[in-house]
């Protein structure tokens, strides 16, 4: 009998290597494709940072994507992403509070003071010196390069340097005294809030009224939830407006009314309503009086005892004409 052939190579063994299924069960899963061209490197503590937020962490990523001289200004990045300025700046902070983000203010030699952002890809580590780029040198013709005259011996002077003796590094120059001088940035003063308002007369009757407003205040509204050390803080001034007759219902619609979403500090946020929604105290039954009408004196009309005219005066007798001839005659 002839010896059979074997044609087709035999089954893969289970359990052989590269015939287990490596795909997870659950989770991420990569598709990753190698780029040639128009990328960045991240390295992980950036992209898996557990203390900046995810805005902070794609604005680094923004960043270290573009080229040297880019505008990366609060407002340029604001045209740029549908983010609010106040995320944009509070992502910024972030930034330059983990070490990735440096800006500071330098002045010009012409007096302009601008603002220089430096980004670093990795903070704490000290940069690479930048080298000078290499010229391209262009690939011969294989034909020349066969009939080339061979390479000359290098020259056995003693300021040949062998490969194996190490060379000092380049000193670094001092900067010159031309450079431009970095000014601080200005800084507002933090303006104080208001003081609460106190009552007048602290009852314990109006103190307990008003911690009972505060702590209802929950059920009106739920992102008004206060704390309860908060309370105690804000009893006097809601007691100062139950003190100027101010009814219950009036505090808790003036304290929940078009709220905003969200509501970071309840606390706060009511402290500020109490504060500057105050209300002036009622007027008194006196204040409320119209003002009293000013006496006028009329005088009464009196008949000329000798041309019998009618003229003004207190007292009987003679007009004026009268009392003109009268002391002419005499």
């Amino acid at each position: 009998m002839a010896t059979p052939q074997v044609i087709a190579p035999p089954c893969a063994q289970p359990g052989s290597p590269g015939t287990q299924d490596v795909t997870p069960t659950s989770g991420v899963i990569h598709v990753n494709t190698r780029h040639v061209s128009g990328f960045v490197i991240i390295g992980n503590h950036l992209a898996q940072h557990h203390k900046l937020s995810l805005i902070a962490i794609g604005l680094a990523v923004h960043i270290q994507s573009l080229p040297a001289g880019a505008k990366v200004g609060i407002k340029v990045l604001t045209e740029r992403f549908p983010e609010s300025e106040a995320r944009i700046t509070a992502a910024l902070h972030e930034l330059e509070a983990e070490g990735y983000l440096h800006r500071s203010r330098v002045r010009l030699p012409n007096g302009r003071v601008v603002t220089r952002t430096t980004s670093y890809n990795r903070p704490g580590a000290d940069a690479p010196p930048v080298a000078a780029p290499a010229r391209k040198r262009t690939p011969e013709p294989a034909l020349k390069a066969k009939w080339a005259p061979p390479a000359p011996e290098p020259d056995p002077s003693p300021t040949h340097i062998t490969p194996n003796t190490p060379t000092a590094p380049e000193p670094v120059p001092a900067p010159a005294a031309t450079d431009p001088v970095r000014v601080p940035a200005p800084t507002a003063p933090r303006k104080q809030p208001p003081p609460l308002p106190q009552p007048h007369a602290p009852t314990p009757e109006l103190l307990r009224t008003a911690a009972a407003i505060l702590a209802d205040l929950r059920r009106h509204a739920p992102q008004l939830t206060l704390k309860e050390e908060d309370i105690p803080a804000l009893v006097p001034g809601v007691a100062a407006w139950l003190e100027r007759d101010v009814h219950p219902d009036t505090i808790r619609h003036a304290l929940t009314d078009q709220l905003p979403l969200p509501v970071k500090h309840p606390a706060k946020f009511v402290r500020n309503r109490i504060t500057t929604l105050l209300p002036p105290p009622l007027p008194g039954s006196a204040d409320l009086a119209p003002p009293p009408r000013r006496k006028v004196i009329v005088i009464p009309l009196q008949n000329c005892d000798t041309c019998d005219r009618a003229f003004r005066a207190t007292d009987p007798g003679h007009c004026g004409d009268c009392r003109t001839d009268l002391r002419q005659a005499a």
